[in-house]
């Protein structure tokens, strides 16, 4: 593309803004317009994400033949189906002649390669797995051998029905993520972005190790609204990364801090990246309940980094920033209005207005789509207003067609385990692996979302893991929603866990340091990644603030010290038996029959 002459660059930009224009558009149209059949605005939502796949990324001449190959198939079969929907539905997931069956096996090859452009093998070689399982499964032997199902049926479910890549996740797509990833878009290209680490230095800035600090609170504000670690890492450490690196802080320790912060971002309410709204979808749990479960382990997660960053600022000296690094006062308020004004506008719609979290944030996104007209002296340049809506859409499309594409990938497992009962096989694998015994399979639990969270944002990942495990961790008698937070915490693991490990990656490769450096840094850094789920099980009034408060908040003050003693060995201390003591000590606080049983 780059010897393309300036016609020609032109023409590509044009249309690339155009195509981001249209998906914005159609999503946030699907909000205003009420019902739209499913069979008609899943597809669709598929055919708009395809482009971002396959055709406006840097290619070879091969890649892009085929890319355009994909594409006009994909699109092709895509509103095929959206076309003939009310007939498909009369067919009851049953493939009818030879030109059925292509169309099933070009959106099936489709999903899968565009989900292999988007994040690699490891998602797509899974799904090919199951698809294989589905075909040929019937020829296994013993209790994981299934009865086989014809051609027709089988490609049927999966490309036709509503089961299989137009399934309820692809619905989770569409109306809840798809809309959240818009919203983070909007003000990420505005100066809610610049709001958020105003907000962070004026906060912390002035404290020993401050820019780490910094670049805490950032993310904590950044990440629950991107839904990814690894953007989250790209957006806030761009400006934090450098501050830290310029004061001193050793690169491992910089790259570490960031990647943490940034996973930590997902965990936080009032978004969690769109987890919260996915969450409700799954459960059925109402917000507010999910929010007052999630918020207390959110903090704990923070508080631990910052005792953390507290034993290295002491161990290295680390300074906070210098008064000329941090904004001044009229600076912070204005681009804090840039997102405090659409959040503003969000919480009304859900909780004054009684709006869905969807219709709220499609009002919030309009919000914020008026304030890039504006930049932080409050003054209105169009030219700049213009880029900035350039840049708003077209992240928004490319942030949504990424993450369609995996989770219509994941939807390809879903529907296999369904069709096949695989589903349950894995269930009673994890219980019978396990002895029935719920620790045990916590750990098992624990193992699979680390590998199918994989260079996967953490949304999707939460909603792959969930479906596989989470029925294993409510039959041994977790409740609906300890399982799925326990889930979405663990889906975050990958993120800081050798040895795919997206946002250290990232990271480390933004200040120049040894991955592996990095990510055992992060990993004693985020050490409540690994502690803080198991403290929920463990203690299970820690997620019950919204129903116990008395006892949520003596749960979290236990676990607190115990993760702070934790997090204070596992960096402060260089002595083994001090460090074995503290970690004891720690573990044994949150582990130990809760204090709170004995309380209440």
């Amino acid at each position: 593309m780059h010897n393309q002459s300036p016609s020609a660059d032109r023409l590509v930009r044009f249309g690339r803004l155009l195509c981001a224009a249209i998906l914005v558009l159609f999503h946030l149209g699907l909000i205003f317009s009420g019902l739209v059949p499913n069979l008609v605005s899943r597809p669709l939502h598929l055919a708009l994400a395809l482009p971002w796949i396959f055709l406006f990324v840097p290619a070879s001449p091969f890649r892009r033949v085929t890319g355009w190959l994909f594409a006009l198939f994909g699109i092709g079969a895509s509103v095929w189906v959206a076309v003939n929907h009310e007939r498909l539905l009369d067919q009851y997931g049953f493939l009818e002649g030879g030109f059925q069956i292509a169309i099933a096996v070009v959106l099936l090859a489709t999903v899968l390669e565009a989900a292999r452009r988007a994040i690699n093998w490891p998602l797509p070689l899974v799904a090919l797995l199951a698809l294989a399982y589905g075909l040929f499964g019937q020829y296994i032997p013993g209790e994981f051998g299934h009865a086989g199902t014809p051609l027709e049926s089988f490609l049927g479910t999966l490309t036709i029905a509503e089961g299989g890549i137009w399934g309820s996740l692809a619905g989770v797509s569409v109306s809840v993520v798809a809309i959240f990833v818009i919203f983070g878009a909007v003000l990420n290209a505005g100066e809610a972005g610049k709001g958020f680490m105003n907000v962070a230095a004026a906060a912390a800035g002035r404290l020993n190790g401050g820019a780490a600090k910094v670049s805490i609170i950032s993310s904590a504000l950044f990440g629950s609204i991107s839904g990814s670690a690894s953007a989250n890492v790209a957006s806030t450490g761009a400006i934090t990364l450098p501050a830290m690196t310029r004061l001193g802080y050793p690169k491992r320790l910089a790259g570490a801090v960031e990647a943490v912060a940034s996973s930590g971002g997902q965990i936080m309410p009032p978004l969690m990246g769109a987890g919260a709204f996915v969450m409700v979808e799954l459960t059925g749990v109402p917000y507010t309940t999910i929010m007052g479960a999630a918020i207390l382990p959110a903090l704990l997660y923070f508080i631990a980094v910052w005792i953390g960053i507290n034993a290295h600022a002491r161990t290295l000296e680390l300074k906070g920033l210098d008064a000329a690094d941090r904004p001044d006062l009229k600076n912070t308020v204005i681009t804090t209005a840039f997102f405090l004004v659409p959040f503003s506008v969000l919480m009304w719609g859900m909780f004054a207005a009684g709006y869905t979290p969807q219709y709220s944030a499609s009002l919030a996104i309009l919000t914020g789509f008026i304030l890039l007209f504006l930049d932080a002296s409050l003054s209105v340049n169009l030219k700049d207003a213009l880029l900035r809506i350039e840049e708003a859409l077209v992240n928004a499309a490319r942030q949504v067609a990424m993450i369609a594409s995996i989770i219509l990938c994941a939807s390809i497992i879903i529907g296999v385990l369904s069709i096949t009962g695989l589903g349950v096989k894995i269930t009673s694998l994890i219980l019978s692996g396990s002895g029935g015994l719920l620790w045990p399979s916590l750990l098992l639990t624990a193992l699979a979302c680390l590998i199918l969270g994989m260079e996967v944002p953490t949304t999707a990942a939460y909603v792959i893991c969930v479906s596989v495990a989470g029925p294993a961790l409510t039959q041994l008698g977790l409740a609906p929603l300890q399982s799925h937070l326990f889930v979405f915490w663990f889906a975050l693991l990958s993120t800081i866990t050798p040895p795919v490990c997206g946002a250290v990656f990232i990271a480390a490769g933004m200040v120049g340091e040894n991955w592996l450096k990095v990510a055992i840094t992060a990993m004693g850094l985020g050490v409540g990644l690994y502690v803080i789920p198991l403290g929920m099980i463990a203690n299970p009034a820690l997620i019950s603030l919204s129903s116990e408060p008395l006892a949520a908040l003596v749960a979290f003050v236990q676990i607190g010290v115990g993760l702070g003693l934790i997090s204070y060995g596992l960096i402060a201390t260089r002595s083994i038996p001090k460090t074995a003591a503290l970690l004891g000590s720690g573990l044994l606080l949150i582990f130990v029959k809760p204090l709170a049983d004995a309380l209440f």
